[in-house]
């Protein structure tokens, strides 16, 4: 029986790598007929130009035929057609980031006619990217965004220019990317990034589109366009970290960035094609569940503004040099905030743990995780008191201990030993820092979280 399942393991560890294998080719297939198709086109193209010279300027316009074609329902429109189509081919839009704001936004400006289309991330293709980030495919799970996000943006649209910025935006790098382009869409989902990238914006003198997503929630506006407001226009000073929240720490319904971000590449499309009114100095606010949307007016350029106003002297030299994380106290880094409150002796490595509960020691175990978050996924024998809770309910740790004592003789030390859990170690600190204050002296947090206890004892557990 153990030698059937060691060779039905072994199959299935061949079939998966095979299947990786293939999905490795298929990607490069992909790409290789993008690329391809996109010479063929430039080919007949310039074949056709030299046939017949007037195909260029005999209809009044730079129009070929194909692009007649492919854009023909744009230029059906009265208020767009030939010129604005025009000025979106010769335009250059930077769309800053390939995630659930950018996937999107991408997509629709390749489709589009966009002349030079850049994407600039550092990131790779997760699994848990795939629920709101649909220009990336399972194919390219493990691979850079930006290389999955051009080869989509190629295969929808072969005529187009892509170009590819697989690093990360820094101050040492934004200003030779960013001056690159007409245009500036921050698809990004920090506020470092968005600091730097609108005072980028500003020394350059680019419009940019700014959204953001999360939960169910959205909004929209564009920035530093006709004498308008910047970033810091509206935000002089930044939030507290604690209102910074991420799609990785407070979720997102996939469909959410996708709004926003289509009506980033419309905000984009309308400054390039100097067609409609873009919203500068007005914000869109955008709520899923009442499926409302509404335009609010926002303030206008503050004269006293540090990077825009009338008497600011902010230079390039001054972008460099400025330490976007230190003026927002949190990090460019899309890596999870890892706190580090409490001394070594008030913490536990989830290991050592496990031995310790194997060995039989009286203990209990406290989940401080929000209750939607226990329900995803938890430890045997784990009680749930949120963190927000945790001071109103002490006195059901104070019962569960002693049930314990009663229930099982320690074999480390008198009386059960309590332990304290959450997603990645920072709630948990800050659980056992008011569970000392408060008497609880033996408390201790469990390094990492669930996601160390994943790693490290039990790779059968779901991380999120």
């Amino acid at each position: 029986m153990e030698n059937k399942m060691e060779s039905k393991g072994g199959e299935a560890a061949r079939i998966l790598s095979e299947i990786e294998t293939l999905k490795a080719t298929r990607s490069d297939l992909d790409n290789r007929i993008s690329a391809l198709e996109a010479q063929l086109r430039h080919l007949n193209f310039e074949k056709n130009n030299v046939s017949c010279p007037s195909i260029s300027t005999g209809f009044g316009h730079g129009l070929s035929p194909d692009m007649i074609y492919r854009y023909s329902r744009q230029l059906l429109l009265p208020s767009f057609g030939v010129q604005g189509q025009s000025n979106l081919l010769k335009s250059s839009i930077l769309v800053v980031g390939a995630g659930g704001l950018g996937s999107p936004a991408l997509l629709y400006l390749a489709a589009c006619g966009v002349g030079q289309l850049g994407v600039v991330d550092h990131d790779v293709v997760e699994l848990n990217n795939m629920h709101r980030q649909v220009i990336h495919t399972e194919a390219y799970i493990g691979q850079p965004k930006v290389k999955s996000a051009a080869a989509a943006c190629r295969l929808i649209n072969s005529t187009i220019q892509i170009v590819e910025h697989q690093e990360a935006l820094r101050t040492s790098n934004a200003l030779e990317i960013l001056s690159q382009y007409d245009i500036i869409v921050d698809a990004t989902d920090n506020a470092p990034s968005r600091y730097m990238i609108s005072d980028c914006c500003v020394v350059l003198g680019k419009p940019l589109v700014s959204g953001a997503a999360l939960g169910l929630e959205g909004q929209l506006t564009v920035y530093n366009h006709n004498r308008g407001p910047c970033y810091r226009c509206l935000f002089p000073t930044p939030p507290p970290t604690t209102a910074c929240q991420r799609c990785a720490d407070s979720g997102v319904l996939g469909v959410v960035p996708g709004i926003i971000g289509c009506l980033q590449a419309l905000e984009a499309i309308k400054i390039a094609s100097a067609v409609g009114e873009p919203l500068s100095e007005r914000m869109l606010l955008f709520d899923a569940l009442s499926a409302r949307i509404r335009i609010v007016k926002i303030r206008g350029r503050s004269l006293q503004c540090e990077v825009c106003g009338e008497n600011s002297a902010f230079t390039q030299q001054q972008f460099k040099d400025f330490d976007y994380e230190k003026f927002t106290q949190s990090p460019l880094s899309a890596a999870p905030l890892m706190l580090n409150l409490l001394p070594e002796d008030h913490r536990i490595h989830s290991r050592e743990l496990k031995e310790r509960i194997v060995k039989g020691e009286a203990h209990v175990l406290v989940d401080v995780r929000p209750a939607h978050h226990f329900k995803i996924v938890s430890l045997p024998n784990a009680m749930n008191i949120p963190l927000s809770s945790l001071e109103s309910r002490l006195a059901e740790i104070s019962s569960a201990l002693k049930e314990e004592e009663k229930r099982k003789d320690s074999g480390f030390e008198s009386g059960a030993s309590l332990y304290v859990i959450c997603r990645r170690g920072n709630d948990s600190q800050m659980a056992v820092q008011l569970l000392h204050k408060v008497g609880f002296t033996s408390a201790r947090d469990i390094i990492g979280g669930l996601e160390a206890w994943a790693r490290d004892v039990d790779p059968n557990i779901p991380t999120y």
